[in-house]
C-alpha cells in the first residue's frame, strides 16, 4: 500500500473538521464574541499581555505546543501498527485535541486570561485549584527535564544542528526589534531569518569547523574528563547547564522580544518542513513496510497504552497551559481563538501524521520494520532516531542529499523542542509564583527567584536519576510517565470546560464525551503503571522515581476529578458568559 493514502486520508478529515466542526463549536457551544475586550488588551503591559496578529499568536502557539512529543509519540505507537497510530491521531486531533485546545483559550480569555489551574478555583473550588497546581507544576518540571534531555541528546548526535539552532536567537532578537519598535511587518525577516538558518544547515552539514561537536572537543567518546564523566556524557552535561542558561533568559524576556518572532520563524519552518516532507512523500511514492496492525507485539497491549503513548498529536494537557497561560494574553479578538487554538491543534495533528508515515516507510520490507521494532523498549528508544532518518529519506524525494536533509530535520525537532522547553519554564514560574502567594512565601512571587527555582529543579530532575542511560538519565526514565500526566491534566481540563459550559446553560457534550474517554484510558493505564509496574508488585523491578511522581499525580488526579463530577451533578445556575 502506499504512503500517499495516509497522507490523503489524514488531510481530508483535518480539513472537514476545521471548516464544519470547529466552526460549530465557536458559534454554537463558545459563541464568541468579537466586540469581547481580551485580557491582552485590558491588562496590556508588553511584557506578557501583548495584543499580536493573529497569525503571529498562531505561529508561537504552534510551535510552543508542537515539540518533539508528537513525533516521538507516534514514532513510538506504530509497534502496534500504523492503523491504530492514524485513527487516534486523527480523530482524537479533530474531536478531543481541537476542542480541548481551544476550549482553554477560550476559557482564559474570558476569565482575565488565568490559567486552568488558577480557574479550577472558581470552578470547583480551592482545594482542587491547589492539587491542580501541583500536577501542572509536576508536568511542567517534567516537560522541563525530558525536552532538555532530547535537545542535548540531538546536539551530541546531530553537532552540525549546533550553529544553524543557535543562530536563530539572535535573528529573533532583531525581528523582534525592528518589528515592535521599527513597526516593520513580521513575514519578511523570518522567511529571511529562516534562509539564514537553512543555508547554515547545508554549511554545517558539508564543513565541519562548523559542527559544533563538543564529543570531539573532550577527546572523543572515550576520553575521561571533568568528575570522571567520559566525552559523550561531559558533552550532555555542558549542553543541559547551556540550555538552562538560555530558558532563564528567554522565559524573563518580555514575549516580543525572542518569543514571538522566534516562534514565527518556527512556524515558517515547520511549514517549510512539513512541505518537503509531505511533497518529497508524493514524489518518492514509498510503500507502507509496517504492518497494519502487529500480533508480535505481546510485550505491551496497545489497549490503552496508546492513548498515552501518543499524547501531543492527538491530545495533550500541555497545550492548555499554554492556551491558558501565554496565548490568552496575547490574543487581540476573541473570534482569532478559533484561528490560534482548533488550528494550532490541525498543525500539530499534521505532524504526528508526518511521523507515522516517516517511520512506517522508511525500512525496506516487514522484516527490518520488526527488527527495528522488536519489542515496546526498542521503539521507545530508536523512534526518534526513525523519524529524523525516515524525514530524510522523504526529503530525498526532492533531490534533498541525506546528510543535509537529517541536518534540517534534527534542527526542526530541535526548535520545537527548545519553544516548547521555554514556554514551559515560563509557565512553571508562573505557577511557582502563584504556589508562593497562595502559601504567603513572598520571595518566590518575584519574577527571577521563581525562574531560579524552576531552572535548578528542572536541570536537577535531567542531571541526577541515574538509569539505563548512565549520567542524565532523567529524561530518558520520565518519558513513559509524561504521557500519562499529560492525559490526565488534559481530561481535567476538558472537565473544567464542561462545568464552565453547563453553569452557562450549554451543551457541554462537545467536551463532556472525549473527557470521559480520557479519563478512563488514562486512569486504567496509570494504574497498571503505577500499581503493577513501576512499585514492583508485577515481578519487575521497582522504579522509586515514577512511582512517587506517579501515585502522587494519580492521587491528586482522582480527587479533582471526583470533586469536579460533584459539581457537574449539580442542578445548573447559569453564569455570567
Amino acid at each position: 500500500m502506499s504512503a500517499i493514502w495516509l497522507a490523503v486520508i489524514g488531510t481530508v478529515v483535518f480539513i472537514l473538521g476545521y471548516r464544519y466542526y470547529s466552526k460549530f463549536v465557536a458559534e454554537k457551544i463558545y459563541r464568541l464574541d468579537p466586540n469581547f475586550v481580551t485580557p491582552a488588551h485590558e491588562f496590556r503591559d508588553d511584557v506578557d499581555f501583548v495584543p499580536t496578529k493573529k497569525i503571529v499568536l498562531w505561529g508561537h502557539h504552534f510551535t510552543s505546543v508542537a515539540g518533539a512529543a508528537p513525533i516521538v509519540g507516534p514514532a513510538i505507537a506504530v509497534y502496534w501498527g500504523w492503523l491504530p497510530a492514524l485513527l487516534w491521531v486523527v480523530l482524537g486531533t479533530v474531536f478531543a485535541a481541537g476542542v480541548h485546545d481551544f476550549g482553554t483559550l477560550v476559557l482564559s480569555v474570558r476569565n482575565k486570561g488565568q490559567s486552568v489551574g488558577t480557574l479550577a478555583n472558581k470552578l470547583i473550588g480551592k482545594r482542587a485549584k491547589l492539587l491542580f497546581l501541583f500536577i501542572i507544576l509536576i508536568l511542567v518540571l517534567m516537560v522541563n527535564a525530558v525536552f532538555a534531555w532530547v535537545i542535548s541528546n540531538l546536539f551530541v548526535k546531530f553537532p552540525a544542528s549546533v550553529f544553524p539552532v543557535f543562530i536563530q536567537i539572535p535573528l529573533a532578537i532583531w525581528i523582534g526589534y525592528i518589528v515592535y519598535k521599527k513597526q516593520k511587518k513580521m513575514l519578511v525577516p523570518s522567511l529571511i531569518a529562516l534562509a539564514i538558518m537553512y543555508g547554515t544547515a547545508i554549511l554545517s552539514s558539508r564543513i565541519p569547523a562548523l559542527q559544533i561537536d563538543l564529543v570531539k572537543y573532550f577527546g572523543g567518546p572515550d576520553a575521561t574528563t571533568l568528575f570522571g564523566l567520559n566525552g559523550v556524557s561531559m558533552a550532555f552535561f555542558v549542553w543541559i547547564i547551556i540550555l538552562m542558561v538560555y530558558c532563564y533568559f528567554a522565559s524573563t524576556l518580555p514575549v516580543w522580544k525572542l518569543l514571538q518572532p522566534r516562534d514565527f520563524i518556527n512556524s515558517h519552518q515547520l511549514v517549510v518542513g512539513l512541505a518537503i516532507m509531505y511533497l518529497g512523500l508524493f514524489f518518492l511514492n514509498p510503500k507502507i513496510t509496517a504492518p497494519m496492525t502487529n500480533p508480535a507485539a505481546t510485550d505491551k497491549s496497545w489497549f490503552p497504552l496508546l492513548f498515552i503513548t501518543i499524547a501531543c498529536g492527538a491530545i495533550s494537557g500541555f497545550h492548555g497551559l499554554v492556551s491558558s497561560g501565554t496565548s490568552s494574553k496575547q490574543l487581540n479578538k476573541e473570534t482569532d481563538a478559533r484561528f490560534v487554538g482548533y488550528l494550532g491543534a490541525i498543525g500539530e495533528g499534521f505532524l504526528a501524521l508526518i511521523s507515522i508515515i516517516a517511520c512506517v516507510s522508511l525500512f525496506a520490507n516487514a522484516g527490518e520494520f520488526k527488527a527495528a521494532y522488536s519489542s515496546f523498549s526498542a521503539a521507545n528508544g530508536g523512534g526518534l532516531g526513525n523519524f529524523i532518518q525516515g524525514g530524510a529519506n522523504l526529503a530525498g524525494g526532492l533531490g534533498i542529499p541525506a546528510d543535509i536533509a537529517m541536518t534540517i530535520i534534527s534542527i526542526i525537532v530541535v526548535s520545537f523542542a527548545a519553544t516548547t522547553l521555554d514556554s514551559s519554564v515560563r509557565l512553571m514560574r508562573y505557577i511557582i509564583a502563584e504556589l508562593a502567594d497562595e502559601y504567603n512565601f513572598k520571595p518566590l512571587t518575584r519574577t527571577h527567584a521563581a525562574t531560579a527555582v524552576a531552572v535548578a529543579s528542572s536541570a536537577a530532575l535531567v542531571l541526577l536519576p541515574k538509569g539505563p542511560n548512565g549520567f542524565g538519565s532523567g529524561g530518558y526514565l520520565l518519558w513513559p510517565l509524561f504521557g500519562t500526566a499529560n492525559q490526565l491534566l488534559a481530561g481535567i481540563s476538558l472537565l473544567l470546560i464542561s462545568v464552565w459550559l453547563k453553569r452557562l446553560g450549554r451543551n457541554y457534550l462537545v467536551t463532556f464525551i472525549p473527557m470521559v474517554f480520557l479519563l478512563f484510558m488514562t486512569v486504567w493505564a496509570m494504574v497498571q503503571q503505577v500499581v503493577f509496574e513501576w512499585s514492583g508488585l508485577g515481578g519487575t523491578d521497582a522504579n522509586l522515581l515514577l512511582f512517587i511522581f506517579g501515585a502522587i499525580i494519580l492521587v491528586f488526579a482522582i480527587w479533582i476529578t471526583i470533586t469536579a463530577l460533584m459539581e457537574l451533578s449539580k442542578k445548573s445556575n447559569p453564569m455570567n458568559r
